[in-house]
């Protein structure tokens, strides 16, 4: 999953930020409501975590904006205003969900995950090929029972080709998917991820490279 991360507090961000990729997210970071435009305007993103109070534009203008010019993109809404008018305001301007500060982390994560539920096609709670299982929620993949033990990014990349049932994932959407902005679209991650990940999940191989157009399962 690919979140945008909105919050003018560097060192709340940094810590959010931090826990969200722990959490195998790829995570970009804007501390003001222009940046994040700009970001939701050049990338796609499953979630927008958008604090309310944001200098240079209003986390409520960006809120308007980010649900006229992309309705598919889901947004949880941050601020320090916990009366039941702010909440309804809030989900009035179009956001999807409304956290009040301080929140727990826990409840963040659980949030975020319950709004992608909501905003992807209907997918199995354990997503299969073969021998081979993923659980999201319990974020554990295995093959035969064995566990995998995979990194954020190993994760990522095969939820995103289990999650595409057959069809062919190219390199530039798992870029998009599993990565945040912060890394080089000349890279050569994808490969490389790939290449542990088909050696994690042994033999016989699995993904399959598909010349010129990417990879499947």
């Amino acid at each position: 999953m690919r979140l945008l991360l909105v919050e003018d507090d560097p060192r709340v961000a940094a810590t959010l930020a931090r826990g969200l990729r722990r959490e195998g997210a790829a995570v970009d970071v804007a501390g003001d409501g222009a940046e994040a435009l700009y970001n939701a305007r050049v990338y796609p993103y499953d979630v927008v975590v958008l604090d309310r109070d944001l200098p240079r534009v209003h986390g409520d203008d960006v809120c308007r904006t980010l649900n006229r010019e992309q309705p598919g993109t889901k947004i949880l809404m941050l601020t320090a205003a916990r009366t039941t008018e702010d909440v309804v305001s809030g989900l009035g301007l179009g956001a999807d969900d409304y956290l009040a500060k301080p929140f727990r982390f826990a409840e963040l994560t659980a949030r975020i995950h319950a709004l992608l539920r909501r905003a992807a096609p209907a997918h199995p709670p354990v997503l299969r090929s073969g021998d081979v299982e993923l659980d999201p929620a319990r974020r554990l993949a295995t093959r035969g029972g064995r566990d995998l033990g995979l990194s954020p990014k190993e994760f990522g990349v095969l939820r995103a080709l289990l999650t595409a049932d057959g069809a062919v994932v190219s390199a530039e959407e798992l870029l998009e998917r599993v990565w945040d902005a912060n890394t080089d679209p000349f890279t050569n991650s994808v490969r490389m991820t790939v290449m542990t990940l088909r050696r994690k999940l042994g033999d016989p191989p699995v993904i399959h490279t598909v010349a010129g157009a990417g990879y499947r399962i």
